[in-house]
């Protein structure tokens, strides 16, 4: 389910992430500040669990700059599933060129396809730029989140 757009400097290809997209992808998200080894990433992505998640990659000219992981929440008190961007990030060296945005126009359209009604993103409150960046593609500030580390 590959897709191509148009960007300012060229075309990037969106598409499903795969096994062999490991070791680029744990490059990307020791960006974030993540540690990450190829191997868990590659783990993960080909796990049985993970029905309700995909990850997108967005590649130009034949390198990976750019992934996105997306979740599809039943929820009771909504009527349709909630789609959530949980990690979105693009290669520092290629950032303001219209990738990131690429990657969420392609999240919001599988989302949509998934049955989900509402796309929200997680973003750390320390990443001002990133807030500015989701406020830009019309996401707007709706609650906070909570979280607890767990003993396992």
């Amino acid at each position: 389910m590959a897709g191509s757009r148009t960007l300012p400097e060229g075309e990037v290809t969106i598409r499903n992430a795969e096994a062999d997209d490991s070791r680029a992808l744990a490059d990307l998200i020791r960006e974030l500040g993540f540690a990450a080894e190829p191997a868990e990433i590659a783990a993960r992505l080909g796990h049985p669990d993970q029905a309700s998640q995909m990850s997108l990659i967005a590649e130009k000219d034949g390198e990976i700059v750019g992934c996105a992981t997306l979740d599809v929440m039943q929820v009771l008190h909504r009527p349709h599933a909630v789609g959530r961007i949980s990690m979105l990030i693009v290669a520092q060296n290629i950032r303001r060129r219209g990738v990131g945005r690429a990657l969420v126009e392609a999240a919001k359209e599988r989302l949509e396809k998934a049955g989900c009604g509402l796309l929200e993103v997680t973003s750390n409150m320390d990443l001002k730029q990133a807030h500015a960046f989701y406020e830009s593609l019309g996401f707007e500030r709706t609650s906070f989140r909570f979280v607890k580390a767990l003993d396992n």
